[in-house]
């Protein structure tokens, strides 16, 4: 291909788009978030780029765009734009899965520190001016239990691993561990509550599809060690909130570490604000200097194969939501 237009979904303001300066001249790109602009664009462009939080421009947009042949989602969670439009239409579809796994992991590893040594604890009684000398815990001989073992599970446990601990994980398709030497105990679908109730801690980092809505529930949370701890960075709506809830208010699990909500922001009501044995984020886990640098040089790797005709990386199923 000697030349193509790129359609940009994006604040005309936001300062990542610098790096679109570095596409070969032969790429004629169109930036904005106005849908007239976009839609006026859209007959003679031949991908697209997005990078908004407003699905409403491929809903707009896409039914115009009769040439386009590859829509790549600089984020990694597509469930928010699988819409109808999309789904229907010939494009491949693209992501960034994987460019944020390192923070991600590190996130893991630092709350799984935070409850072992009850770090919250030690904070609390420096403020108060209290002498309270208790026992703590390492993670060396604990097990983390992965539920969605793609490239942010295999991260955590490539973390976890020079801690001591014991990595079980679940995956859709076991067959695929294909003999990882970072796994310990291997999970399928229909075994969630044994890795949840051999877990000392739990992480969710699977996508948000049909079939993983709710998949931790009441049931599943029940299994858990009481001295159980649960992280979600998948997101949110992965785990039956109002389960969770239940389980820390009565105690029934130690704790949870939270950077996805069924809503965000999340409400200034929730429960998960007051509670002692809950740390949350804004959904900013992986958000640290310069994260976005991986995601734009993915895209700029498919941006060289889309040109060649080479096979793009990340390309998402559209239809099983990841």
């Amino acid at each position: 291909m000697s030349s193509f237009t790129l359609l940009v979904m994006a604040d005309p303001a936001a300062p990542f788009q610098n790096v679109l300066f570095r596409l070969p001249e032969e790429v004629r790109v169109v930036v904005g978030d106005n849908v007239e602009q976009l839609k006026a664009s859209a007959p003679g462009a031949d991908a697209i780029l997005y990078a908004h939080g407003d699905a409403d421009l491929l809903v707009k947009v896409l039914p115009m765009a009769h040439r386009v042949r590859w829509v790549h989602c600089l984020w990694t969670g597509v469930e928010g734009i699988l819409i109808p439009e999309l789904l229907s239409h010939p494009a491949q579809l693209t992501n960034g899965r994987g460019v944020f796994r390192w923070p991600l992991a590190d996130w893991v590893i630092a709350v799984m520190l935070l409850f072992a040594f009850d770090l919250r604890r030690v904070i609390r009684q420096q403020e108060q001016g209290l002498w309270e000398p208790f026992v703590g815990n390492t993670l060396r001989d604990r097990t983390l239990g992965i539920l969605g073992y793609g490239s942010i599970g295999s991260a955590a446990a490539v973390r976890a691993r020079p801690f001591g601990m014991k990595i079980a994980a679940l995956r859709r398709r076991t067959d695929r561990f294909g003999g990882d030497s970072l796994v310990d105990q291997v999970y399928g679908p229909g075994q969630l509550k044994d890795m949840m109730a051999a877990s000392d801690y739990v992480l969710v980092a699977t996508p948000l599809t049909p079939d993983t809505r709710g998949f931790v529930g009441e049931a599943e949370i029940a299994a858990m060690k009481s001295t159980g701890v649960i992280l979600n960075v998948g997101r949110g709506p992965v785990i039956d909130e109002r389960a969770l809830v239940r389980a820390l208010e009565s105690g029934r699990i130690r704790g949870a570490a939270l950077d996805v909500f069924t809503t965000e922001p999340l409400p200034s009501d929730h429960p998960f604000w007051r509670m002692p044995n809950v740390l949350l984020s804004p959904h900013t886990a992986d958000r640290i200097e310069g994260f976005l640098d991986p995601a734009l040089e993915c895209f700029l790797e498919n941006v060289n194969r889309f040109r060649t005709g080479r096979p793009l990386f990340n390309i998402v199923d559209k239809h099983a939501g990841y």
